[in-house]
């Protein structure tokens, strides 16, 4: 299985801000942010989470970007676990977690 790789010295980006970038905007797709929502069959507001990053892209949300953005699911997916570990790496928890004793020595 391959590994995501996650940055060490900044948060990745977000799936939200890959699809503003590449599919609204004047590079984008010219639709707006409810058009695009309505093609994938959720609310406006839940599709602006997703690009402002208050929510996360799920496996379901990914096929949905797949089929009517054409970017393969996985693609969505290994960019929201790119931020999710990247989140959980460098978060409050980070400490905590790196104070845990393994059951066998590496």
């Amino acid at each position: 299985m391959r590994r995501v790789e996650t940055p060490r010295h900044r948060r990745p980006s977000i799936p939200g801000a890959v699809l503003r970038d590449m599919f609204l905007g004047d590079n984008g797709l010219d639709v707006t942010q409810g058009e695009l929502a309505g093609r994938l069959g959720i609310s406006r507001q839940n599709f602006n989470a997703i690009l402002n990053g208050k929510r996360a892209v799920t496996p379901l949300m990914a096929l949905r970007l797949e089929r009517v953005l054409g970017v393969d699911a996985q693609t969505w997916m290994n960019l929201q676990l790119a931020v999710d570990m990247y989140d959980v790496q460098y978060g409050p928890e980070a400490k905590q977690i790196a104070r845990l004793k393994p059951l066998r020595a590496a």
